[in-house]
C-alpha cells in the first residue's frame, strides 16, 4: 500500500521549520560565534521568504521564529516579575592579600583537605539579566531589581541577536532542558556605542553617557520597537535552574551553555593553583584594555557546584565568589588646546589636547568633549586645569574643571564658524547639541558617507563595505559616493584583493544598485534625520529627488511626518553646490531619481486621493506592509503615527497605544473590511 501524500500544510510547516533552522544556525555563526558561512545577501533571503510565508499564513507563526526579534507593540509599564532563585550580589577585594584572605576563610568552612579550582570570570559593565526557557523556548526574561524582584522585558530582550529564541540552535547540538533559567549580561561594545552617540549628537539626539547606561536605557524601553534598533549584545555566565542538565562545575556549565547555543566569553579562564589565579587577575588590570567591552574587574568564582551550595551566602553575597576589582584612575592635568574633528555624518566633535598625564598606566593625550554644550555645561577652558577619567577604564573624559585654580590667562571655547576639514559653512540648529557640516564631499567624512553609502540599509551594494571604501579613496578612485557608479573593471585590476570573479560581483553588485527604490537612494545620500521611513515620505510626497531638491523649508514641513528640524536639514543639504553637484554625477551614473510613471491609460480611480493611513494591530488578511501596498495603489498614503492630519486609523486585533490616540484625537477607526469596502475590493 503506497503511503499517503503529505498535506500542503504540513509540508509548508516543515519548509517554514527548516528556514527558522537555518537562519538561528547562521544568525549564531554571525552574531555568537562571529564566524558567517553566508554572504549577508544570502541570509537577507533566507530571511526575507521566511516572513513572507509567516505574513501569508500568520496562524504558523512561532514564537521562536527568528523574525520576532523586531519588537512589538509599545508597553505602558513593566510587570514584576519573582526570580526563582536570589540573584545575589558579590563582595569586593582590590589588593592581592584580600583574595588570599578570602581563601583562608573558604577553606575554614571547608573539610580538612579540599582542594579547590577556580573559574575567573571578565566582571561585565552592563546590565544583568534572567533569562527563562520552557521546552526550549525562550519564554521570560527579566533584570535583576533588588534581587528578589525585578521588570519584565521579555519583548526588549528578543531583539538582541546573540540571545538564542529557541535551543538548540544547531541540528547537532544537545537536546534543550525542559526548563532553563539562565543569568546573563546585556552589553555594548565600545566601538558601537561612540557610533550610535555620534549618530545621535548628528540628530541633535540624546546621547549617553557611558556604554552600561546605554545598555539599560536601551532594554528598558517601553516601546521594545526602539530597543530593536540598539546594537545590544549578551553573554551568559550561570546556570541557575534546569531540569535535565546538570553541570558538576562553574567551568562545565560554562561549556553546557555554549553548546546549547548561548554566547559565553572566551575571556574565562579555569585555575587549580591559587598564586597563579592570583597573578591572573593582578595582569588582567592592563589585558581588559584589549576587550572591545568595559569591564571593572573580575568574578573569582569556586568551580565545584556542590561546594558552592555548601559554602551558601552570608548576607546579599555568596561564600564561594567574590569580586576583583580595579580601581577607578582619575588624574589631574591641564587642557593645553581644543581642536575639533569631524565625524562620519559630519558633525563637529570637539576634543581636548592635555598636559600627558598617566592614569592607569597608560600616558593621556586627548580626551572628549562631546559637543559645544558638554563644554558650556561644565565650563572646561583652553588652559584650564582639569580632572581626567578613563572612562570605562579606556576612553579618556574630563569630569570636570578646576576653576579654583585659574590664573586668568584662561580662553573661553568658541565653536568653529566654518568645517576645518573643508572649510564649508559650519551649521547648528537652534534645538539641537550638534554642529555639523553640510558638504557630502568633505575629505574627513568621505571613508564613512561611503560606507553608508553602499551598506544594506541605503544602496545595499553586496561586497562593498568600509575596507573597500578607505582604499578606493586612499587610491583616489573615489572623490564622492558617485564615483562609485563610475568605477570600472580595468581601475580595479591589480588592486590588491581583487581577483577576476570578485571585480565581475561587484561590478555586478554597483550596476543593480542603479535600479534601487528612490526612497533607498535618498536615505543612503546621508541627510542628517533621513532615514528608511523619512525617505519614504518625501518620495510619497514629491515623487522625486529633484523635486525633493526643489523644495523650500515651508513645503517640505508640509509633507505629513516632517517637521521643521528635519525640514531644514534637507533644504540646508540640497543648498550645498557639492551636493547638488553629486546629485548630478549620480543621474549621469545611471541611478533612479525619481519614481516611475504610471503607464498611459493606466491611472484609473484614486478612491483614497488626498487620505492619509495609520495602520495598527494584526489585521485578519493582511500584513501591515500588503495593506499600506493597497492603500498606495488606491491613492492613499500611509504614516507611522497618529496625528490630527491623520483621516483613518485602520485597526486589527491588539491595535495598541495607537488606537487610544486616534480615539482622543477624534480620528475615524475602520477595520480591514471598511478598508477594503473603500478601495472598492
Amino acid at each position: 500500500m503506497s503511503a499517503r501524500p503529505r498535506s500542503g500544510k504540513a509540508s509548508l510547516a516543515e519548509r517554514l521549520e527548516r528556514l527558522r533552522a537555518a537562519i538561528r544556525h547562521h544568525d549564531h555563526r554571525y552574531h555568537v560565534l562571529d564566524d558567517p558561512e553566508v554572504s549577508d545577501a544570502e541570509f537577507d533571503a533566507l530571511v526575507r521568504e521566511l516572513r513572507a510565508l509567516e505574513e501569508e499564513h500568520p496562524e504558523l507563526r512561532t514564537r521562536d521564529s527568528p523574525t520576532q526579534r523586531v519588537g512589538g507593540a509599545p508597553q505602558e509599564r513593566f510587570a514584576k516579575v519573582r526570580h526563582p532563585a536570589p540573584m545575589l550580589s558579590l563582595a569586593n577585594a582590590f589588593r592581592a592579600d584580600e583574595v588570599r584572605a578570602w581563601h583562608e576563610r573558604v577553606l575554614r568552612l571547608l573539610p580538612t583537605g579540599t582542594n579547590l579550582a577556580w573559574v575567573v570570570e571578565p566582571k561585565i559593565d552592563g546590565l544583568t539579566v534572567v533569562l527563562q526557557y520552557a521546552s526550549g523556548v525562550f519564554s521570560l526574561g527579566a533584570t535583576r531589581g533588588n534581587g528578589e524582584v525585578g521588570e519584565e522585558v521579555t519583548a526588549n530582550l528578543r531583539t538582541v541577536r546573540s540571545l538564542p529564541l529557541s535551543i538548540p540552535v544547531a541540528e547537532d547540538g544537545p537536546p534543550a532542558p525542559e526548563s532553563l533559567v539562565v543569568r546573563g549580561e546585556v552589553f555594548v561594545t565600545r566601538d558601537d556605542f561612540q557610533r550610535f552617540n555620534e549618530d545621535q549628537a548628528a540628530r541633535g539626539e540624546r546621547t549617553y553617557a557611558n556604554p552600561r547606561n546605554f545598555a539599560a536605557g536601551s532594554l528598558r524601553q517601553l516601546d521594545s520597537s526602539i530597543s530593536a534598533g540598539r546594537p545590544l549584545r549578551l553573554w551568559a555566565y550561570q546556570v541557575i535552574a534546569a531540569e535535565g542538565l546538570d553541570p558538576a562545575s562553574q567551568w562545565e556549565a560554562l561549556g553546557a551553555l555554549r553548546a546549547l547555543g548561548f554566547p559565553v566569553t572566551p575571556a574565562s579562564r579555569r585555575f587549580e593553583d591559587l598564586e597563579e589565579m592570583i597573578a591572573h587577575c593582578e595582569a588582567f588590570a592592563t589585558a581588559r584594555l584589549e576587550l572591545p567591552y568595559d569591564t571593572d574587574g573580575l568574578v573569582v568564582k569556586i568551580d565545584r557546584l556542590d561546594l558552592q551550595r555548601r559554602l551558601g551566602a552570608v548576607g546579599s553575597a555568596p561564600r564561594w565568589a567574590i569580586a576583583f576589582k580595579f580601581p577607578s584612575s582619575e588624574a589631574v592635568t591641564r587642557v593645553e588646546r581644543i581642536s575639533v574633528n569631524v565625524g562620519r555624518t559630519g558633525v563637529l566633535m570637539p576634543f581636548a589636547e592635555l598636559e600627558p598625564a598617566p592614569i592607569g598606566g597608560v600616558i593621556i593625550r586627548n580626551a572628549t568633549l562631546h559637543n559645544e554644550d558638554y563644554v558650556r555645561e561644565r565650563d572646561i577652558r583652553i588652559g584650564d586645569r582639569v580632572v581626567v577619567k578613563r572612562a570605562g577604564e579606556v576612553i579618556p573624559q574630563i569630569l570636570r574643571s578646576l576653576p579654583e585654580l585659574r590664573t586668568g590667562e584662561e580662553q573661553v571655547f568658541e565653536m568653529p564658524k566654518t568645517c576645518p576639514a573643508c572649510g564649508e559653512p559650519a551649521r547648528r540648529a537652534d534645538d539641537e547639541a550638534a554642529t555639523y557640516c553640510v558638504n557630502s564631499a568633505c575629505p574627513a567624512q568621505l571613508v564613512r558617507s561611503v560606507e553608508y553609502f553602499v551598506s544594506r540599509g541605503a544602496m545595499d551594494i553586496d561586497g562593498f563595505g568600509i575596507q573597500q571604501a578607505g582604499l578606493f579613496v586612499q587610491l583616489g578612485l573615489l572623490h564622492d559616493v558617485a564615483d562609485i557608479f563610475f568605477l570600472t573593471a580595468e581601475q580595479l585590476e591589480g588592486v590588491e584583493g581583487f581577483k577576476e570573479k570578485r571585480i565581475q560581483n561587484l561590478m555586478r553588485a554597483i550596476e543593480a544598485a542603479k535600479h534601487r527604490p528612490v526612497a533607498r537612494v535618498l536615505t543612503a545620500l546621508g541627510i542628517r534625520g533621513v532615514g528608511g521611513v523619512v525617505g519614504e515620505l518625501l518620495v510619497d510626497g514629491f515623487g522625486s529627488i529633484d523635486a525633493i531638491a526643489a523644495a523650500d523649508v515651508e513645503t517640505l514641513d508640509a509633507v505629513e511626518g516632517i517637521g521643521p528640524t528635519l525640514a531644514q536639514s534637507v533644504a540646508d543639504w540640497f543648498a550645498s553646490p557639492h551636493n547638488r553637484a553629486i546629485l548630478e554625477k549620480l543621474r549621469k551614473g545611471g541611478v533612479r531619481l525619481a519614481e516611475e510613471a504610471a503607464p498611459a491609460g493606466a491611472e484609473g480611480p484614486t478612491p483614497l486621493e488626498g487620505k492619509t493611513f495609520v495602520i495598527t494591530g494584526t489585521l485578519p488578511s493582511f500584513s501591515r506592509e500588503q495593506a499600506a501596498e493597497r492603500i498606495k495603489r488606491a491613492g492613499g498614503k500611509v504614516t507611522g503615527s497618529v496625528s490630527a492630519k491623520t483621516s483613518f486609523v485602520v485597526a486589527g486585533e491588539s491595535p495598541g497605544g495607537k488606537l487610544e490616540k486616534a480615539e482622543k484625537l477624534g480620528v475615524a477607526v475602520i477595520d480591514e473590511a471598511e478598508l477594503l469596502r473603500m478601495i472598492g475590493e
